[in-house]
Parts: structure tokens; sequence; C-alpha cells
């Protein structure tokens, strides 16, 4: 027997001389070894089968309880993502103006519908959109711009939709929105094998200020996130499988038990859709703002991490070996290329045309004097233009007011405010004596941010100390989205492009609440404290969101109200 098969064997067969000295050492910090159970189980921890007493005590009779317990699964993440919905599109298109970056992406996405490239708008051109629709202030003169365009190609579905207005420019943005909530049910209901904790992280997302505002503003992070969050589904499908798949294959003993198998363990794994998917998002959330590349490096490091954990299971003599030799290339194939193809197929636009900025310089003295004449002239020109925006994307710093240190990112210390006014009595719905005030501050929900943080401390300890996969698979999100930006802290970043991350905070919550409540076995006082101090938490948190509200919004209210939600001088 090797040492690898043995480590997958059940406590009661574990060798007599006891756990190693570096498993004693780190029992003090909480360490726990693995529970023995069947490898099948060990692969693919099965769904627990829904319950049917909280309809029951709701008045429904077996029947209609059980068939509503099967519904669950997408009955509850269909709920929260209407509640989501009605709260993102109510009075979308208030403000009713051009507000912070929408200033750039709206109007490059309406000029990629007239050119199929961003041309150059005149400069009283804000004005003119939200004063006089009709009015295109908009020339085929090349602009230059930083930023890919499939973000602005979903933002001009909606202009398509509804025209070049606010709430058309904002529709896309708030569809993701909403539908992000619904995605993030599901894939917390597949991570952490719970309905109600799947359904628990996007509510907590639902009323997250940060991805509340984010998702109605037509800016690009959002639509990054959305695409962040497809590609990290995609891939736990693809782990389930690919381990059912292993579980199949394994032989079964005389008692029914699945046993371990070198020969299975590395044998190859076929086809892999979901991944192939997962590289789509992952290139498509790249071709929307280029940070979405930290997630492609990230999420590709990881999911062969998670296939040398299968293999290991499964009984493979050398796991990482195996995962050179069998998975290493597939998954390039599927995250790198793909991806790289994902992303050069959403220029499709700016290469169709001759119009583009650098469209034609590889056709140019300066271009043919730079060699690679071999090179396709579009692809040379492509080149360039994307060496251009990396040199303007990483040296930029120029100062800004509510530019933020990514230091005070999970405390939001330094929001951005989107849009601000002062109306006087009678005017734009200002009751108040003293006049109003009306803001739309991109501030994270601060009470469930801030036991978010705690909550990433508990994920992070459950990863190194109860090797717990779905902890690490959670870091993992946030450090690709957040980590980066330590490197940049000469360039202008704001606390919004956290929005990225918001998914995995909410699920390290959920995580966390999940541990609270108690797990299963515990006994009844046990778990009604926890259920208490849960729900005492949810809606606390709930209450924080419906307290800022009108600052997400940009509702009119006194001035004494506004000062009152300014907790911090540097939410000012």
């Amino acid at each position: 027997m090797t040492s690898d098969t043995a480590t997958n064997l059940p406590a009661a067969e574990e060798a007599p001389e006891g756990p190693p000295v570096w498993q004693q050492r780190l029992r003090r910090f909480g360490y726990t070894a693995r529970v023995g159970a069947d490898l099948r189980e060990r692969l693919v921890p099965p769904f627990p089968q829904p319950g049917t007493r909280v309809w029951s005590l709701l008045g429904c009779g077996p029947a209609l309880a059980a068939r509503l317990a099967r519904w669950s699964g997408w009955g509850g993440p269909l709920l929260v993502a209407l509640v989501a919905g009605v709260l993102r599109f109510v009075r979308l298109g208030s403000p009713h103006a051009v507000i912070f970056d929408e200033t750039y992406y709206p109007k490059d996405a309406w000029s990629l519908l007239q050119f199929g490239y961003e041309g150059t708008w005149a400069k009283d051109a804000n004005n003119a959109l939200v004063g006089h629709p009709s009015k295109v202030l908009l020339s085929s003169d090349p602009s230059y711009v930083v930023h890919p365009p499939l973000g602005k190609w979903m933002i001009a579905v909606g202009e398509w939709l509804f025209g070049m207005n606010p709430f058309g420019w904002r529709f896309t943005v708030a569809l993701v929105g909403t539908v992000s909530v619904f995605l993030l049910c599901r894939i917390g209901r597949r991570l952490m094998r719970s309905t109600v904790l799947g359904c628990l992280a996007g509510l907590l997302m639902t009323v997250d200020g940060l991805h509340f505002v984010m998702s109605r503003t037509a800016l690009l992070d959002l639509l990054v996130m959305f695409w962040v969050l497809a590609a990290f589904g995609c891939l736990l499908v693809d782990r389930d499988r690919t381990r059912a798949k292993l579980a199949a294959a394994l032989p079964v003993d005389a008692d029914g038990f699945t046993r371990p198998d070198a020969t299975v363990a590395t044998m190859r794994l076929g086809r892999r859709p979901w991944r192939l998917a997962a590289g789509l998002c992952l290139g498509l959330a790249t071709a929307s703002k280029w940070n979405g590349a930290f997630y492609l490096a990230a999420f590709a490091v990881m999911v062969l991490l998670w296939d040398v954990g299968a293999r290991r299971v499964a009984g493979a003599r050398r796991p990482y070996r195996t995962v050179l030799h069998r998975d290493l290339l597939p998954t390039f194939l599927a995250t790198a290329v793909l991806g790289v193809l994902a992303y050069l197929a959403t220029w499709t636009g700016w290469l169709v045309t001759r119009g583009g900025y650098y469209r034609d310089w590889a056709s140019t003295p300066e271009g043919r004097a730079a060699g690679w004449t071999w090179v396709p002239d579009w692809l040379r020109s492509l080149i360039h233009y994307e060496l251009q925006v990396f040199d303007f994307n990483t040296n930029l710093s120029q100062p800004h007011t509510y530019q933020s240190n990514p230091w005070s990112w999970l405390v939001q210390g330094r929001p951005v405010s989107y849009f601000y006014e002062a109306p006087a009595t009678g005017h734009d719905g200002c009751t108040a004596a003293g006049g109003c005030a009306r803001e739309v501050l991109a501030l994270g929900t601060p009470l469930l941010w801030w036991a978010g943080c705690l909550a990433l401390l508990y994920v992070l300890w459950r990863w190194v100390f109860r090797r717990d996969w779905r902890a690490g698979a959670i870091a993992c999100g946030v450090a690709a989205g957040y980590l980066p930006w330590f490197h940049y802290q000469d360039r202008t970043i704001f606390l919004f492009y956290a929005v990225v991350f918001v998914p995995f905070v909410c699920l390290a919550l959920a995580m966390a609440i999940g541990a609270l409540v108690g797990p299963p076995g515990s006994d009844e006082r046990r778990r009604t404290v926890g259920i208490v101090a849960s729900a005492v938490l949810v809606l606390l948190i709930i209450w924080n969101f419906v307290y800022f509200y009108p600052i997400y919004t940009g509702l009119p209210i006194s001035k004494d109200a506004w000062q009152h939600r300014m907790w911090f001088d540097s939410w000012i």
C-alpha cells in the first residue's frame, strides 16, 4: 500500500503510531483530521434531502410540502433574484443625469452601435444626452479608449432597446446584477450543499450597497464580476462531474465500499465542456476590463489543485505528476487559449471597420519600421494598441478626490460619490425646510463588510487548519480580485473595483453564519442560540441597507439626515 492510498483510509484503519507530528502541533489551532467516509462520498458529497418541516409548519399538507421542498433548489434562488431585480430596476433612470464614469462608457457603447468602434463626442455631449436625447453630438473621428469593448457592447444592448437615455444605458448592468444574484444562490448551494446557505449568500449580495449601486450605474466593473462569477459556477459543475466520473470508475468491494485504484486515478477524464465554458467566461471577463485576467490565472491554478486532490483521493501514487501529464495541457487550452480567442472575438467591430483608433497603424511608416511584418497587419495594429493601453493603465497616477488605497477597501474606508446635488425646498422632491441633499454613494453595506472581514478570517482558518477546499475556493476568489491592486500603490484606484469579489465575501459570510448556526448533530440549545444570533446579524445587515438606501439611489433627504449617514469624515 502506498502512502497516498493510506491517507484515504478511514481513521479507524490508520497506522497505530498515531497522526504525524505536524498534525499534532496544528491541533492547538483547531486542526482536525478528515472524518472517514466512503470514497464515493469524499469525491462527490451528496446533496442532503430537502426537509419539509418548514412547509408543514406553514400549514402545507405532506404532498404539497414534499413538492415545495423539491422545488426549493430553484424556487429559493428565483425568489431572491426577484427581490434583487425589483430593487435594482425601480427608478433605474434616476438620477436623470450622466453620473461619474458614465461620461465614458454609455457614449462609447452608442458609438459602437453606430460605427463599430469608439468615435469622438463633443465636449457638451453630456448635457445634450439628458436634455435632448435625439441630438447626437458624435463624429466618426476615432477616440482613444483604454478598456476592451465587450462591456460597452453589453451596455449598448440596453441603448439599442430603450434609447440613449439613463434607463437605456443602465438596463444591461441592472439585468446582469439581478442575474448574478441568482447565480450566486445556485453557486452557494452547490458549494456548501445547502439551499438555505446558498440563498443566504444571494440575499446578502442583494442588500450589499456596493453591488446595488454598481448594478444601477453604467460602469464596467459589475460586468467583470458577472463573468467571473459565471466562470466560478462552471468550474464547480466541472469539479462535481469530473469527480463523479472518477467515482463511477473506481472498484467496489464485497461490502459495497468504493476503493481507491491507481489505474483509474490516472485515467484520462475526457471532454470537460464546463471547463471550456469557464474559460470562455474568463476570456469575456478580461474583454470587459483587464483585471479579469487575474481571475483567469488564479482559477487555472485552483482547478489544477482540485484535480490533484481528486486524483489523490482516487488513489494516484503521484497525483502532481499525473495532473502535469493528464490535465495541465487541457486546462491551459481551456483557460488561456480559449480565453485569448474569446477576447479577440470581442474586437470584431474594430477589426472589420477601418476607422478605429490605431486600426491602420501597421501600414504607417512607424508600423512598418517596427518589424514583425510577417504578422498580419490587423494583429500588429491591435498588439500596438494594447501595449499603449497597458502603459496608460499601469502608469495612471493623476490624483482624484475619491481614490483610495486597497488597504481600506474591506472596511469601506473611502467610498466614491457618483452624484451629488443640494436641491432647495420645493425642487426635485425636496420637502425639508433647510434644503436637501441627493447623493449616489458607492458604499458597501458597512455591517455586511465588517462582518465579512471576520468571515474571511474564519474562511482562511478553515482552509488552513480544516483543509476545507470550499474555504480555499472562496479565498481564491477574494485574493484574485483584491491582492493584485496592492502592486499598484501609486496608481489611481478606487474602492468600487472591489465589486468584482463581492460574491466571494458574501459566500464567506454565509459559510461563517452556517458555522454559527451549528453543524449537523448539534443539540437543540446550541442550534437555537446559533439561529437567533444568525438571524439578528442578517436582520441588522438588511436594516443597514435600508438605512443607507437614500444615498444609494439619490433620493432627496434633509441635509441633517444626509449628515447622519456620513459615519466617517472619509465618506464625505
